[in-house]
């Protein structure tokens, strides 16, 4: 074997397991750093050895053995790594985390849940969760997860270094958390993907409209949970909602990157696999007592999927399921989007009524959406004046450069009234 064909082995083996290596070394071990560098050694390790000897038959059991090995040999080196780790150790084995002994073994652990709370725990900052979800869970490099961030580097390096610092300090286990917790905790982690992805559906700043990059990850991270825990209605409707949400992307934009508005897309244009999957997904997560937000929401964009076209949406249906919506979580931000629902059901003048109620609140002063949908609703209604002077409002806060081409271009388009 070459080493061009044993790198790319060791490349798909990493892309593909990265999180579980990591996850399963955390595990074993409780220290980020170690399981990091132990994962780095055992990757440079078979970059030697396999292109000499050939791809092991289960590479996955290969790199995670000599990253234990590797791990055993630096903590005999550390004397003072050792006695912490014994202690983290106690820990770890109280958790009842279980790693193989030996390589060779058909079912590998997937530890990836473990990870998946400790990156998301309560202790640490919302901003910590999602740059530690993105490094250890979605495979990022700290110069990426910089980026999604629009941080320095350096920026970005710190904090991630704080929060694994927290972690140890802390002594923040790496654990799921038992039936008793995990319905106060689980939101935290769907909460942190649903961000991912919301970044990379529509970036709040730049030169794109889309971040395929994160919107890929956090579908990818929402795959995991949803294999990881099936029974949770609310991972399959967050899982739902990303795939039926996503499955628009080609539409948003036109050739020139340039953002296409709902009601101009191109539905041919809709993957419809992606939507066939999202439908299947949203009635189980449906179906039961207490429906979650994210199984509303996914509800939600499967009738926008599944209308032949703008006008042909059920509005009066979403207007009813942002009414539930509103129920579970009563935030301005879900009464700014029904509030264009009903616009959309009843005519513009009943949906600015209830925008223009949500002028005042704290939670949406920056949201260049709000101006944006009140510009909207006014022009429709031929104030132009007042649809003018919203449109600058929108204007001065939007931050993603298509957004603001599109705004820019409706007040130009009232100018020429």
């Amino acid at each position: 074997m070459n080493e061009r064909r044993a790198a790319r082995s060791v490349e798909a083996v990493f892309r593909e397991d990265r999180s579980r290596l990591l996850a399963l070394l955390a595990a074993r071990f409780g220290d980020l750093d170690l399981a990091e560098e132990t994962a780095s050694d055992a990757i440079e390790a078979a970059l030697e050895r396999w292109p000499v000897d050939g791809v092991p038959d289960k590479p996955l059991a290969w790199l995670l053995t000599t990253a234990r090995r590797k791990a055993i040999d630096r903590i005999r080196r550390d004397r003072a790594y050792a006695e912490r780790l014994a202690v983290l150790q106690v820990e770890s084995d109280r958790a009842a985390a279980v790693v193989p002994a030996e390589p060779g073994f058909d079912d590998i652990p997937d530890e990836r849940l473990q990870l998946f709370f400790t990156c998301c725990h309560p202790a640490l900052s919302p901003e910590a969760q999602t740059a530690l979800t993105l490094r250890f869970l979605a495979g990022l490099t700290t110069p990426e997860v910089a980026r999604a961030f629009l941080v320095p580097t350096a920026t970005m390096a710190q904090r991630i270094v704080r929060a694994k610092r927290k972690i140890r300090s802390a002594r923040i286990p790496f654990r799921v958390p038992g039936p008793d917790e995990l319905p106060a905790r689980l939101p935290s982690v769907l909460r942190v993907v649903y961000l991912v992805f919301t970044e990379g559906y529509a970036a709040s700043s730049g030169d794109d409209l889309v971040r395929p990059d994160l919107a890929d990850e956090a579908i990818r991270l929402a795959r995991i949970l949803h294999r990881l825990l099936p029974g949770e209605r609310e991972v399959t409707g967050l899982l739902a909602l990303l795939l039926l949400t996503d499955a628009r992307r080609a539409a948003r934009t036109d050739a020139a990157g340039g953002q296409v508005l709902l009601e101009d897309q191109d539905r041919a244009l809709w993957d419809a696999g992606l939507i066939a999957e999202g439908r299947r997904l949203v009635v189980p997560a449906l179906t039961g007592p207490g429906v979650g937000p994210y199984a509303v929401q996914a509800a939600i964009a499967a009738l926008h999927d599944e209308a032949t076209g703008f006008e042909a949406t059920d509005w009066p249906q979403i207007v009813a399921l942002y009414d539930v919506l509103l129920q579970i979580e009563p935030f301005p931000l879900v009464a700014l989007n029904r509030a264009v629902a009903v616009a959309m059901r009843d005519g513009p003048e009943a949906g600015l009524a209830l925008l223009d109620a949500l002028t005042e609140a704290e939670e949406l002063r920056g949201y260049h959406l709000l101006p944006a949908a009140r510009a909207d609703l006014l022009r429709r209604l031929g104030r132009t004046s007042e649809a003018a002077a919203a449109y600058r409002v929108a204007l001065d806060l939007v931050g993603n450069e298509p957004e603001r081409a599109m705004l820019a271009r409706r007040l130009a388009e009232l100018s020429d009234r």
